[in-house]
């Protein structure tokens, strides 16, 4: 397949975006409006450098990133654009109108072609693996300079871009510079095409995830509204669809000898905050909706997270953490977020996505990987039985971020590379 029949079919499946957006809106409000960024329609200003990173992760691990480069080239305006509403959340929260925002529209050449018209860049950045053919191949062919940042590589995405070389070539042979995570990683994009000269390894910027001392400070004041200094607390967080049973069949397990514990459930996308609640609610347990400014008591089993940007504040406020998307086929989700918190975490098996993170915190005795609700709930207890194993399991994991920061200042060495040039 090559990059005009890649446009052919995106053209003939394009009614199926609107049933997909439409599916998406009955789901979560997020997805009722802005429709008409999502097909490159809505008027924008023309700017220096596009920096696009898809969802809430990704966009996390983007935001030092472009503060660094705001302050060091003030005279730069910038687009950030992200996929969905959680990323453009964060977006938001952390530049408000400081940048200009909005999504990327989907990759049909007419969409892309308008968008690229009106923004004009004179450089774009993609973080990870969010690379489009349209995207990458006219940003090209307008002279814009393209550098993928935070790159990974999963033996899975290597496989997909495998079987299609006449569009992954072309398309990772137009890239400027290649930040890549890995040196596994790094020979994964050679091998399908990428020029060597411009793959560099520098590591993960998840890495350098800043805790600021306040963040610390309201985790534990929170902890201390609800009374609960001296009880069990822990988090399940990101978690998706067919794993909320699965919580909640560990925490009884924890309930059968600490009655006083309390989880922290929070789910990946708001669209399931209604069906968490109505899970913890038919199962029995005496819960609240973080949303509902109710207080948390002495006999509140549950805190529903169904609110945006508290998950950190949240892992702070605990003993320990389930990282969620990881018991089911999914890929799993960022685990650095509760060790940089200080606290010791668990995961899935499935957690390919952060493959390699996960293999350095489990050898480092940071991380468990658990294959059930009953292994969850048994490190449960192990931990709350035992404070001082879990005290070196946090140790642990704030040892292996702290070895592997300066990830940021690599990146923007090869970002000031891209906007000299």
């Amino acid at each position: 397949m090559n990059r005009f029949l890649y446009s052919t079919i995106l053209y003939l499946l394009s009614p199926l975006l609107i049933v997909y957006l439409a599916f998406r809106a009955i789901k979560s409000a997020d997805y009722r409006g802005r429709w008409a960024e999502r097909f490159g329609l809505k008027k924008l200003q023309s700017t220096d450098l596009l920096i696009h990173s898809v969802s809430m992760g990704e966009t996390l691990a983007a935001i030092p990133l472009i503060r660094l480069i705001m302050q060091s080239h003030p005279e730069l305006s910038i687009t950030v654009t992200t996929t969905s509403p959680t990323g453009s959340a964060e977006v938001r929260k952390a530049f408000g109108n400081t940048v200009q925002h909005c999504y990327l529209p989907f990759d049909l050449p007419w969409c892309v072609r308008r968008f690229l018209r009106q923004v004009s860049p004179r450089w774009c950045i993609i973080m990870e693996t969010e690379m489009w053919p349209n995207l990458v191949a006219t940003a090209a062919k307008q002279g814009v300079r393209l550098m993928l940042a935070n790159a990974r590589l999963s033996v899975k995405s290597a496989a997909q871009y495998a079987k299609y070389p006449k569009i992954s070539r072309p398309m990772l042979q137009r890239l400027d510079v290649i930040a890549v995570q890995t040196q596994v990683e790094a020979q994964r994009f050679i091998d399908l095409g990428a020029l060597p000269n411009r793959v560099t390894v520098c590591g993960s910027l998840k890495f350098d995830l800043s805790i600021k001392p306040e963040q610390l400070a309201k985790a534990k004041q929170l902890r201390q509204a609800w009374g609960r200094e001296s009880s069990p607390v822990w988090v399940a967080g990101s978690v998706h669809p067919g794993e909320f049973s699965a919580m909640l069949a560990a925490y009884r397990q924890l309930l059968a000898q600490w009655p006083d514990a309390l989880l922290i459930i929070a789910p990946r996308h708001p669209e399931q905050f209604t069906a968490v609640s109505d899970a913890v609610t038919s199962q029995g347990f005496e819960s609240v909706r973080r949303s509902d400014n109710l207080p948390v008591t002495a006999t509140t089993q549950v805190l529903v997270g169904d609110t945006m940007g508290e998950l950190l504040t949240f892992y702070g406020a605990a003993d320990q953490a389930f990282v969620g998307g990881s018991l089911i086929y999914h890929g799993g989700h960022n685990p650095l977020e509760p060790v940089a918190m200080g606290v010791p975490v668990m995961v899935g098996p499935n957690h390919r996505d952060f493959a390699q993170i996960t293999q350095m915190l489990e050898d480092a005795g940071a991380l468990r990987v658990v294959d059930s609700a009953q292994a969850l709930g048994n490190n449960l207890i192990e931990y709350f039985a035992k404070p001082e194993l879990r005290q070196q399991a946090a140790n642990a994991g704030l040892a292996v971020v702290e070895a592997n920061r300066g990830t940021l200042q690599r990146q923007f060495t090869l970002v000031q590379s891209l906007l000299t040039t």
